[in-house]
């Protein structure tokens, strides 16, 4: 395992990391798709996501400290708030549609809200798509090479308990879950992080991701039970084992892009990127957008409108959150 002299353990400088220091559990994701969706308030929010207040309060409370909401009075009296986003939380945006793209290809939609966005710019109901902006192309992970850019390196990895959601509750939630439960995972998405960089086997992962040993078993047998990825025998060495990722887990591969970039843009390291990446089909730095799905520009916040429409009735209860 990573270790610095002083025991703090270490992993890879990460702009993914910083990002997932803001909204990387699972709590924080359903509030920030609830927000997407129109809530605003206190009480919008508990309902929408289904939480419990205390665990609504107390994300609010971070996406605040974090620069990402503000708190506006709406009414004197009583005195009632609401929630802004500011620029930093606007700029999470493509990864809600990369998310939202992830669910309409892989999510169990039973119970599901189904969401019908339309893009302003050209009037039309949208299906928004992640592709490279410079040539247009679908983004797919083995079209992208990388390197190590000037802000690689080691940085300290600070492992919270509230990352981890391991108790039901009798409440549900009809926001899109499924992605929640895997990119709320921090761990679960770095173990991906190192899978897309190449590094296949237990111990690499070990190394570049300082998880205990036990909890990275865990994980990784989590992510095979949900088809993310898959293990087999190294043919040079039978007792080690290689991980590789399904179709389903590269569909991921966008929603981890942009992490990268708002980590990038609003937690930078001083050095510059950690890594550079490069989109092989036309040999430019990558950069993705989310695109409309008919006049192929750029879909953001203040772009669209959308429509709710009615879920399907629920098959099976869900797990929910806690603090």
């Amino acid at each position: 395992m990573n270790k610095a002299s002083n025991n703090i353990q270490m992993i890879r400088t990460c702009s993914i990391w910083r990002a997932l220091e803001v909204v990387g559990d699972a709590p924080t994701l359903l509030i920030a798709q609830s927000y997407w969706l129109g809530a605003r308030r206190f009480d919008d929010f508990c309902q929408q996501t289904g939480l419990l207040k205390t665990v609504v309060s107390d994300r609010l409370k971070r996406l605040i400290e974090n620069d990402c909401f503000v708190k506006v009075a709406y009414s004197e009296r009583p005195k009632r708030y609401e929630y802004k986003a500011t620029t930093q939380f606007l700029d999470f945006f493509p990864t809600a549609l990369a998310m939202a793209w992830w669910e309409r290809h892989w999510g169990d939609k039973t119970g599901k809200i189904n969401v019908r966005l339309r893009h302003a710019t050209c009037g039309e109901v949208t299906t928004p798509r992640p592709v490279c902006k410079s040539c247009g192309e679908d983004i797919d992970a083995r079209d992208v090479r990388w390197k190590p850019g000037p802000g690689v390196g080691l940085m300290p990895a600070s492992y919270s308990r509230r990352r981890r959601q391991t108790v039901q509750s009798a409440q549900e939630t009809a926001l899109l879950d499924e992605i929640v439960y895997i990119i709320g995972d921090r761990w679960a998405t770095l173990i991906l992080r190192s899978i897309f960089t190449g590094m296949n086997q237990f111990q690499e992962i070990v190394e570049d991701t300082a998880i205990s040993t036990n909890i990275l078993t865990d994980r990784l047998l989590e992510l095979e039970d949900k088809g993310i990825i898959e293990g087999f025998e190294d043919p040079d060495d039978m007792r080690c084992t290689n991980y590789k990722l399904t179709n389903k887990g590269r569909s991921l591969y966008p929603i981890l892009l942009t992490l990268l970039e708002w980590g990038d843009k609003w937690r930078p390291a001083p050095e510059g990127p950690p890594l550079l990446l490069t989109h092989k089909l036309c040999g430019k730095r990558l950069k993705v957008i989310m695109a409309c799905s008919v006049c192929d520009e750029k879909v953001g916040p203040r772009e669209t409108t959308y429509d709710l429409l009615p879920a399907k009735p629920l098959r099976r209860a869900k797990s929910n959150l806690r603090a």
